[in-house]
């Protein structure tokens, strides 16, 4: 995933703050001198009542076509058409899984891997997916996972994926020996130059702490096929991790004794193992706001490897000729910060998930109660608001950060940005 061009997270942005690009049309046309009749015929329903009350948070599950695509090759996996589909084996008739021993192997291994028994092309035996849903129906599991790319600075989406944990993938070779990695590629249009994998450690992709959630291959995503351009037939979800990890396309898994992690990412100066960041993002806003009227600020915050403890704000006023507040120095260290507001579970996740799924039956909720263990839940994403009032005409800056279960607040524990960039956001804007 490559960063994209400056004016690209914007447009992201938009399209999942619908709610507070709303209320900046209605404040914009204020500003702007538009009549508050004209306001009222071009804008949509609740734009009036946006400028008095707080925001909706938004939905919990991004609709498949709304997730931020970073999509990988030339052309696009996603973009192949007709014969060539089915040749890239990338429709549900012919989508195929190898699961094979390692075949490039370093010279510093001195005993390779091996299994009882290869999945391969070769010999018909390749994984195809009935047999994989198969399979899931008394091995599936289900969750709700956050999409965020290492090097991008704002979540992806956020569904409901489920899938085959990729354990009883393996187990279906038999006996494993001398196994230390477990790497993966998707399709990439055979071209070496293009070719994007990943890697797990054995211990990863094999056993999963209570509470935590597996590695797995997915071929559903909020109740139906995954399609093609969020990575399906079957895509690799690894919860803990940033989107690299989370291979599209999958079409190979190789086991081997190497002990290096030669993943793409890490051969481009990335940290590849590095899991999510507890983070909160700040939703596109406007630039000047009007005196005596609430100014609501809302956004995302995202639980990680630490958990989300609470989000805050700090409103700074810039006063003339005063010096760029910068991280850390004597202003920021003097900041009061304020809890923010966070979204409650919902009292029915019926009208959350698909039809026909229980919260009883996905990870991270109470098979008795179907109520969440933990809120927000691990390596998911809620929204959060904060409201300002009785604001005097000038400029101010608005940021926003989040507190981890450990007490560390973003961008602590890890602020190195090759782990996954998690700044403190700041909006700078004017009272007039």
């Amino acid at each position: 995933m490559k960063t994209p061009p400056d004016n690209e997270p914007l447009s992201r942005r938009d399209f999942m703050r619908a709610t507070s690009a709303l209320a900046a049309t209605a404040f914009a046309g204020e500003l702007a001198g538009a009549t508050p009749a004209a306001n009222a015929q071009d804008a949509a329903p609740g734009a009036a009542a946006a400028k008095s009350s707080a925001p909706a948070p938004r939905p919990l599950l991004t609709k498949s076509e709304d997730f931020y695509d970073v999509s990988k090759g030339n052309p696009k996996p996603h973009t192949i058409t007709g014969d060539a589909l089915v040749q890239a084996r990338l429709t549900p008739e012919s989508w195929r899984l190898e699961v094979i021993t390692d075949p490039f192997t370093s010279d510093l291994v001195k005993e390779p891997a091996s299994m009882a028994k290869q999945l391969t092309l070769d010999d018909g035996t390749a994984l195809d997916l009935p047999a994989l849903m198969e399979l899931g129906k008394t091995r599936g599991v289900k969750f709700l996972k956050a999409f965020q790319c290492l090097n991008i600075a704002a979540p992806l989406g956020q569904g409901l994926w489920e899938g085959v944990p990729l354990r009883e993938v393996l187990r279906l070779c038999g006996p494993l020996r001398n196994v230390r990695r477990i790497y993966y590629w998707g399709f990439h249009n055979n071209d070496p130059k293009q070719i994007f994998q990943a890697s797990l450690s054995y211990t990863q992709a094999m056993e999963t702490a209570p509470g935590e959630l597996p590695p797995f291959l997915a071929y559903r995503l909020n109740g139906e096929p995954i399609s093609l351009k969020r990575g399906g037939p079957v895509r690799l979800v690894i919860p803990w991790a940033h989107g690299f990890k989370s291979i599209k396309w999958l079409q190979r898994i190789a086991v081997t004794n190497d002990f290096k992690a030669m993943d793409t990412y890490a051969n481009q100066n990335n940290d590849s193992e590095s899991h999510l960041k507890t983070a909160a993002y700040i939703d596109h806003a406007p630039e000047k706001f009007r005196a005596g009227q609430p100014i609501f600020f809302t956004g995302l915050a995202l639980s990680g490897l630490s958990g989300l403890q609470r989000v805050e704000w700090w409103l700074h006023r810039v006063e003339p000729d005063a010096k760029p507040v910068a991280q850390d120095d004597a202003t920021f260290r003097a900041a009061q910060w304020t809890p923010a507001e966070l979204e409650a579970a919902p009292a029915d996740w019926s009208s959350v998930l698909p039809a026909g799924v229980s919260s009883k039956d996905v990870l991270g909720f109470d098979p008795k109660t179907g109520k969440p263990l933990t809120w927000p839940l691990r390596y998911s994403m809620i929204s959060w608001s904060a409201t300002l009032r009785d604001l005097q005409p000038g400029k101010y800056e608005f940021r926003a950060r989040a507190v981890d279960m450990n007490g560390f607040a973003q961008p602590e524990p890890r602020p190195i940005a090759k782990a996954g960039k998690n700044a403190v956001e700041v909006h700078k804007f004017e009272v007039a």
